[in-house]
């Protein structure tokens, strides 16, 4: 056991049949998203029973499947969280992530409302380091856009039936490499408005990251893909008048006067770490932040007068994505007119990816250094 600031000590299995230099480089010349998984995983268990030890047997071994029960808790009900971020190489060679401890943080967040024990932020950032030493060798060459996706996650590994907090769960971390989300540049995406399906109500757990919420953003996203559109816009569960967010990204509109408007955080709403970090970059813009409940018939009139000059969702995988053309049933709205140019969108996006790779200087401190 350690204190809340020391992380676990961790042991490290080889894999033996360990995926050649030959086959690394060519998976990470067109790795797409999510496709192929490096050499390694993390493994952490917890027992919370009488008798337990909480965190221990901390450990990198091969990545392989679990070997879980029929009767394992998560299966039956949902009790799991996760988390997602990048490593990214510098051009000295050397890997950086972005932000870790706001991660760690949200991450302790959605444990504490899924009823699991909270993993200190020093051993989820160390695990984090470990997992990314023993694999560096599939953390993408510096220069474009890409990276080693990391995929910290935890869930109720225990046996039962019965619906109470688990005593026994299992934290890991899996990595996988990431190509440019816009290999051809930047592309504006087409949104449904999903007014038969919520994402997450008041008092829910859309304020965390679990995978109930992204399983019942599907069918908005399968209805929006019925009528043509890449993602669906869900909004508040109660009244179906109030934008939240897509089905993992959160939304931005700057408006004619300069201001940078998003949803506020209501606790049905996820904490998005890019989202924080644009609300931070926007004065270097000449941006003025607001979160405030946001109508989405302003959306419909403010994008068809003009008022609303751009929309973008952000999210870890895309960064920025600009936002096109928004469809409901019975009517669209398009405010990318003749000459329209997504410049807030490009210019906060091309900070962000200049301080994650090293390209310009990190001002804020959001960097943590893991090899």
């Amino acid at each position: 056991m350690t204190d809340d600031t020391t992380p676990l000590s961790f042991t490290v299995t080889r894999r033996e049949d360990a995926t050649s230099s030959e086959r690394i480089a060519q998976v990470l010349e067109d790795p797409g998203f999510g496709k192929t998984f490096t050499d390694h995983m993390v493994v952490i268990d917890w027992d919370g029973s009488a008798d337990g030890g909480g965190w221990s047997g901390a450990r990198v071994q091969p990545y392989g499947p679990f070997e879980i029960e029929p009767a394992a808790a998560v299966l039956h009900y949902a009790q799991e969280i996760f988390e997602g971020m990048k490593a990214y190489r510098h051009a000295d060679g050397s890997i950086w992530t972005f932000r870790p401890e706001a991660n760690a943080a949200r991450f302790a967040r959605s444990a504490t409302r899924l009823a699991l024990p909270v993993l200190p932020a020093a051993t989820f950032i160390e695990s984090l380091r470990q997992l990314v030493t023993a694999d560096q060798e599939w953390v993408p060459e510096s220069g474009g856009e890409k990276a080693l996706y990391l995929r910290p996650f935890m869930f109720a590994s225990e046996a039962f039936l019965g619906v109470r907090p688990a005593q026994r769960v299992t934290y890991s971390v899996i990595a996988s490499p990431a190509g440019a989300y816009f290999p051809g540049g930047l592309k504006p995406v087409t949104l449904w408005i999903s007014t038969d399906y919520a994402r997450a109500g008041a008092g829910g757990t859309g304020a965390a990251k679990c995978g109930g919420n992204y399983a019942s953003s599907l069918a908005g996203q399968i209805e929006g893909a019925e009528h043509g559109c890449d993602q669906a816009v869900f909004l508040d569960s109660s009244t179906h008048t109030y934008i939240e967010e897509l089905g993992g990204m959160n939304l931005f509109f700057v408006t004619r006067d300069g201001t940078l408007v998003t949803p506020e955080l209501t606790g049905s709403i996820l904490e998005g770490v890019t989202r924080s970090s644009i609300l931070q970059l926007a004065k270097e813009l000449d941006l003025t932040p607001e979160e405030r409940r946001i109508p989405i018939q302003e959306w419909k009139d403010g994008a068809a007068s003009g008022e609303i000059r751009e929309i973008f969702a952000c999210g870890t995988a895309a960064v920025i994505t600009p936002v096109g053309e928004l469809r409901w049933a019975g009517g669209s709205v398009d405010h990318r007119r003749d000459g329209h140019r997504d410049t807030y969108a490009e210019a906060i996006r091309a900070r962000l990816l200049d301080i994650q790779y090293g390209r310009a200087e990190d001002t804020y401190g959001w960097l943590t250094r893991l090899v």
